[in-house]
């Protein structure tokens, strides 16, 4: 049995370990090593486009509205396929066939980069060679969450491997090209996306076998088994919430490395300040196993909008580089303890049965609320500079009264955690 006491109004404390799971021999290749290794590769490519992507794109003659449209139309376009997507995985015999796909589709699609030219054919190369990815990536969370909570390990480290391997590859790009020159960006790039789809085929699968009872973190009146059956207000309210705490951070860094040179801290500064608070956002999901049982999911969700609302307040203060390192840190905060939050909030209230679908739900909001957060705080940035953080700040605590909101709709119930594997 978990050791956290009482389930608080359905979310619980938050753990990746859900039940106790009978000894068995170590394999050299357990399924969650297999995941590890593909999350590291998974956001490889986010790093090195990141990186030069935009250079590359001006290279070609890309003006710098034709860069947003490249960057924004496969963004449109998930906001309706991230649930078709969803909903197919989850009638798919395992969810590990709609990622293994993907993950294949992925990695041949940017061969195409090599002959595409103009703004035409370098938006239609990128935008199909991103919508694959972005389809199997809430697929990939509900599947590896499932599969920790069954297993009793740990999905916050699972995760935080992927934010590794997207700081390494981040560096990894720039050092590459200052050295080679811009040509080297598509072989690299193809290159990264080819590693992902090897690996993803090394996949385990993920369903819980026939045999064996998947745990249940609520009791089963409570469990959504049908998306509209989860769409109630003080379900999808913590959503909305989360949804906006990541829009507002999608802005840092849409705008963060502008606004610092205005305010005279230095590009060569710019880049360690992003990675800190990457590096601050990867120690939390690490460490998160040691400290999330004591909060309930809908808690982190809370404070996550809270730290957020403090950071870009302060942003907005145009505060000097000695703040900054600290309101960088606080990432593991305004990020990692949310998104774990709301994670482990989806999958403690739906089945299996619809865990890919309420998690591209979850997506698609988010996706909704980052198109509108970088149109609305670019036009702010045009009028009144960094103090357009006030405004995300705005947001943010908004944000965190959609799940006070939730909270109050639906009162805290004493009752177990989670039921053993295998329990009568």
């Amino acid at each position: 049995m978990q050791s956290g006491g009482s389930l608080e109004d359905g979310d619980g404390p938050v753990t990746d370990g859900a039940a106790a799971v009978p000894a068995q021999p170590r394999r050299r290749a357990t399924p969650e090593f297999r995941t590890t290794v593909y999350y590291f590769t998974t956001f490889m490519s986010s790093g090195a486009a990141v990186a030069y992507a935009g250079v590359w794109f001006e290279q070609r003659g890309l003006s710098s509205a034709e860069i947003g449209i490249v960057n924004a139309l496969p963004v449109f376009i998930m906001l309706g396929l991230n649930l078709i997507v969803g909903r197919l995985a989850d009638r798919a015999s395992d969810w590990r066939q709609v990622i293994v796909l993907g993950a294949l589709l992925g990695s041949v699609i940017p061969l195409g980069l090599f002959f595409a030219s103009g703004f035409w054919g370098i938006l239609v190369v990128w935008t199909a060679a991103s919508l694959p990815l972005a389809a199997i990536g809430p697929v990939a969370d509900a599947a590896a969450l499932r599969l920790t909570k069954r297993n009793g390990t740990d999905f916050g480290a699972i995760r935080a491997t992927g934010t590794v391997g997207y700081m390494i590859f981040n560096a990894v790009t720039g050092f590459i090209v200052a050295a080679f020159g811009s040509w080297i960006f598509p072989p690299l790039f193809v290159a990264v996306n080819l590693l992902r789809g090897i690996v993803a085929l090394w996949l385990p699968k993920f369903r819980a076998p026939a045999e064996v009872r998947t745990v249940a973190a609520v009791p089963a009146s409570f469990e959504a088994g049908r998306l509209r059956e989860a769409l109630k207000p003080w379900f999808v309210l913590p959503l909305v919430g989360s949804s906006i705490v990541f829009g507002t951070h999608i802005i840092l860094n849409a705008f963060a490395v502008v606004l610092w040179e205005k305010q005279g801290i230095p590009a060569s500064v710019s880049g360690p300040l992003i990675a800190l608070a990457a590096f601050a956002e990867a120690a939390t999901m690490y460490a998160y196993r040691r400290f999330g049982g004591r909060f309930s999911a809908r808690t982190l969700i809370i404070v996550a909008a809270l730290t957020s609302t403090f950071r870009w307040a302060a942003m907005g203060l145009s505060p000097p580089l000695s703040v900054l390192i600290f309101l960088q840190l606080l990432q593991s905060l305004s990020f990692a303890a949310g998104y774990l939050g709301t994670v482990h909030f989806i999958a403690k209230w739906t089945s299996e049965s619809i865990a890919a679908e309420v998690q591209s739900f979850f997506v698609v909001l988010q996706q909704a609320a980052q198109v509108i957060a970088l149109t609305g705080f670019g036009w702010l940035v045009g009028l009144i500079g960094a103090q357009a953080y006030f405004a995300a700040a705005g947001c943010a605590l908004i944000a965190a009264g959609c799940v006070w909101i939730s909270m109050r709709l639906k009162q805290p119930q004493p009752g177990p955690v989670s039921t053993p594997i295998g329990a009568p």
